[in-house]
């Protein structure tokens, strides 16, 4: 119990910890693991692959398809190392710089991925409501100026992070909730005042917020223009353009708000659901993403048949 009741010197390691009772069998636990990790960056790397090697992939859909990818490999490279360390080689230390850098990257990305849902939301708006203008709206520059713009909009929103918390004492309490680093985790180690770092963090909270709301607005109006399509196969078809985004959707946020839910009103929840819910958070999306549109997307999922039947013929 000595390494995890600290004095009121500076800590200089912080614990992590990975599936409460079922420490023995880590070895176990890392297969999966390392197999859904192994599958999420075969299947990421794969959809880029397509996108940038065939000329009909380049649209801009599928351009928000490839951030999306990246976005998601950038999850996976984020949580891989800790996760590896606890469930492979059974070491949870790590120093408070290297966690900080963590919770940087893994904020960084999974706010990019929200605002690459966003913006695919407004893609299918635009290719739904607007086809005729389509092409117009989403050229090849704005869709690159897009992308930029929200990188650099997440790196500024989720880059106060780790200043803040370097800025916190660490003297008392160093065992993490999670087998990765959070703000909100290492925010409550402090024996400082926390104070800027709860309202920084609940204005983050907030513009996720925005982002499922705007997404949530985008298919009203979507649903709306599609209620007015006469036939009822077309409206179908067009619908089903919408399906692998929503999935996405579905996917990335109902983890989020469940746990969200469970923190606020379970508090006295198994901590085995918390964890085994952030784990799923992380883990999913990068790994379910590529399968979902490579299964509905019948252009990369034609361009992947055919590479495999050149391979073996």
């Amino acid at each position: 119990m000595s390494i995890f009741n600290t004095s009121e010197t500076d800590i200089a390691t912080f614990f992590l910890i990975g599936i409460p009772g079922l420490e023995s069998a880590n070895i176990w636990v890392s297969i999966p693991i390392c197999l859904m990790h192994i599958v999420a960056i075969m299947g990421n790397c794969t959809i880029l692959f397509f996108i940038k090697m065939e000329p009909s992939l380049h649209e801009p859909m599928y351009y928000f398809l490839s951030m999306l990818a990246v976005s998601d490999l950038g999850l996976s490279f984020s949580s891989l190392p800790t996760m590896l360390r606890i469930f492979l080689f059974n070491a949870p230390g790590i120093s408070p710089n290297a966690c900080i850098a963590q919770e940087f990257f893994i904020h960084g990305f999974s706010a990019m991925e929200s605002s690459v849902l966003l913006i695919m939301s407004f893609d299918r708006f635009i290719a739904i409501c607007n086809p005729l203008r389509y092409a117009s709206i989403l050229t090849s520059t704005r869709v690159i100026k897009i992308g930029l713009v929200f990188s650099l909009k997440n790196v500024l929103l989720i880059l106060p992070f780790p200043f803040t918390l370097k800025h916190l004492r660490y003297c008392k309490k160093n065992l993490l909730s999670h087998s990765y680093c959070l703000h909100q985790d290492v925010m409550k180690l402090a024996c400082s005042d926390n104070k800027i770092n709860v309202i920084y963090g609940l204005f983050v909270a907030l513009t996720g917020i925005l982002d499922i709301t705007c997404i949530f607005m985008s298919y009203m109006l979507i649903l709306k223009a599609v209620l007015g399509i006469a036939s009822q196969n077309e409206r179908l078809k067009v619908l089903n353009t919408c399906v692998s985004h929503i999935i996405a959707v579905l996917i990335f946020y109902v983890p989020i708000i469940s746990l969200s839910v469970i923190y606020r009103f379970a508090k006295y929840s198994s901590p085995m659901v918390k964890i085994l819910m952030a784990d799923v958070f992380l883990l999913v999306p990068p790994l379910m993403n590529p399968v979902i549109y490579c299964v509905k997307n019948q252009q990369i999922r034609n361009l992947i048949l055919m590479k495999l039947c050149q391979k073996y013929s």
